[in-house]
């Protein structure tokens, strides 16, 4: 079970949080205000109703997990997002990376390849504020070919290659973020497409995602 009351307690417990990405270094205002608007505890079980605004990744359904809040941050901050920006995510999962692009006024285009995850998201009332997201059921390495392109592209799970089929759904200047490698601990990166078609690598710091499964599962509820 879900709780969707949002008290004043919950968004004391926000603030804190907001003051903590802040300490890690993350300085982008309109990244910490959208963090600060969306009910985080709306996103769990009940259960962790007290826990929601820790920094810490927890579980969901089918073994997947809801993203650690700094983790969120970091990636959104690497976006770079404008409104009105074209945005392909991989890996809905919870929907809350989504719903921190979509409050920034991003037209966000999700995948999950989950059917559960996916029938659970279209059941959940919050995601009805944000008419800005698209949720699609597919393999995240295809992308949305019939939508492209995008101005950003982000991975939301342990990429263990560069998908050639995402960088070719890039509009020209767009930014791909995502973690890479098949270990426990992977490497951010954030990649440009340039004039030419070719890719400019940044590299940036380390973190530990699940894995980025290809096809689909189609286990429904």
């Amino acid at each position: 079970m879900r709780s969707f009351e949002d008290s004043y307690r919950h968004k004391g417990l926000r603030k804190k949080l907001v003051d903590h990405l802040k300490s890690k270094g993350i300085t982008d205002e309109r990244v910490l205000e959208a963090i600060n608007s969306i009910p985080r505890h709306f996103f769990l079980d009940s259960a962790f109703d007290e826990k929601a605004y820790e920094d810490k990744a927890f579980p969901i359904a089918v073994g997947q997990t809801i993203s650690q809040p700094y983790t969120v941050a970091y990636q959104t901050q690497l976006l770079e997002i404008r409104t009105f920006e074209k945005v392909l995510e991989i890996g809905t999962g919870s929907a809350y990376q989504a719903s921190v692009l979509a409050e920034m006024g991003a037209q966000v285009y999700t995948i999950e390849r989950q059917k559960t995850l996916f029938e659970e998201n279209k059941k959940f009332p919050y995601l009805r504020k944000y008419p800005n997201i698209k949720f699609f059921y597919g393999d995240g390495f295809e992308g949305l070919p019939t939508f492209a392109p995008f101005d950003k592209i982000i991975i939301t799970a342990a990429a263990p290659y560069i998908p050639e089929k995402l960088i070719g759904q890039m509009k020209t200047g767009a930014y791909m973020v995502l973690p890479l490698g098949e270990g426990k601990v992977q490497q951010m990166l954030r990649l440009t497409k340039l004039a030419d078609g070719s890719i400019r690598e940044e590299l940036f710091d380390h973190f530990s995602f699940v894995p980025m499964l290809g096809g689909r599962d189609g286990k429904g509820l």
